[in-house]
């Protein structure tokens, strides 16, 4: 990534790497030889900007978009025009002459909504969602009897595809995927004919078995590991920076931060640095991460404030106010943040706030 601009007034800056995601994008979709691999954009593309996102990855030639509301679908319905553009969350009512006038296409969760698309018009376009284990949205074990029993239910329906989502897909050993793949395979069976889609980010990474029509990859085009205790195979897309605003010695004894929960053990040389969790860098990560200088490990000692976050750089005279730290990057991935903070890489990215720039690369 090219170096940071000196200029500005942010504590932190967000490099995102249009070209990573487009590389990772084409990795998925060569473990994907069965049909296409689409974008899952939801969450303004995991935080990282979902139109400098989907029009780089559409200049690649994506043709399948997937958000989690309609609102979302809006936004970026211009930056991929002809693309089937979809809105996983289910149809709210009254809301169809809006999908229908955007050509968005809604994932279908139940009676109520297939009822409703199919008064809204004849055959239009529509994604029918199974549930075969994850209980939040989708048709289930009741309704999915309704329709085998009852066909015409969705015989004025355009069927894009028949999809379901793996609950477990990142522990490759877990039975319960193939527990899913049989119950979505017994549940196409007995429904109209129509292309299926099975796999998310780490199930592309299961094997031809849970290849489908279409796959649905989110997390790892923004560089999450799917293979959990495997090497990444993916491609490193962010670089969070956090300037140095004041630097300053103190002597042994004495706390840093909110409720002094940590005290110089030796006369101790702090940076501040101009990020905290209101910018998505956690307040767990207190005491327990460091960021990097020139690939050197900088603890972080004291509390995560809202907007400063402290360090010691005692070893590290080189560090002056308006130097870089690396908080994500090279050194110290969403992934290893996420473990320090006790949560997963997808929180990671999409906590992070919209007040940090961007600078877009690669596009």
């Amino acid at each position: 990534m090219a170096d940071l601009p000196p200029g500005g007034s942010a504590g932190g800056i967000l490099h995102v790497d249009l070209s990573a995601i487009v590389a990772n994008w084409r990795l998925l979709c060569a473990r994907h030889p069965m049909g296409p691999v689409a974008g899952v954009v939801k969450g303004d593309a995991y935080g990282l900007g979902a139109i400098p996102v989907c029009r780089a990855l559409y200049a690649a030639g994506c043709r399948h978009f997937f958000v989690a509301v309609l609102e979302e679908a809006l936004a970026i319905r211009d930056s991929v025009p002809d693309a089937m553009l979809s809105v996983l969350g289910g149809l709210i009512p009254g809301t169809e002459a809006t999908y229908i006038a955007h050509r968005i296409v809604p994932v279908l969760g139940s009676l109520a909504e297939i009822a409703a698309w199919t008064a809204a018009g004849p055959s239009i376009p529509a994604i029918l969602h199974i549930d075969t284990g994850m209980a939040r949205l989708g048709v289930d074990a009741g309704e999915l009897k309704v329709l085998h029993d009852n066909p015409d239910l969705l015989a004025g329906i355009d069927l894009r595809y028949i999809a379901t989502h793996l609950v477990s897909a990142e522990a490759a050993h877990d039975p319960l995927n193939h527990d899913q793949r049989h119950r979505f395979e017994a549940a196409c069976k007995s429904l109209p004919a129509a292309p299926r889609s099975l796999a998310n980010s780490s199930g592309i990474f299961l094997g031809e078995a849970f290849g489908s029509d279409l796959a649905r990859p989110g997390a790892a085009l923004y560089g999450i590991n799917p293979t959990p205790g495997q090497p990444n195979p993916m491609r490193p897309v962010v670089r969070l920076m956090g300037r140095v605003l004041a630097v300053r010695d103190i002597p042994t004894g004495a706390s840093v931060g909110y409720n002094a929960t940590w005290a110089a053990a030796r006369p101790t040389r702090i940076a501040t640095v101009g990020v905290g969790y209101a910018d998505g860098w956690h307040r767990r990560l207190s005491g327990r991460c460091n960021a990097f200088f020139d690939g050197a490990p900088v603890p972080l000692v004291g509390r995560v404030s809202m907007d400063l976050t402290t360090f010691d750089i005692t070893d590290h005279p080189a560090i002056a106010p308006g130097a870089w730290l690396e908080l994500l990057g090279p050194h110290q991935s969403a992934d290893d943040i996420a473990l320090a903070a006790g949560t997963n890489g997808y929180e990671v990215l999409t906590s992070l706030a919209l007040r940090l720039p961007r600078v877009y690369e690669g596009a």
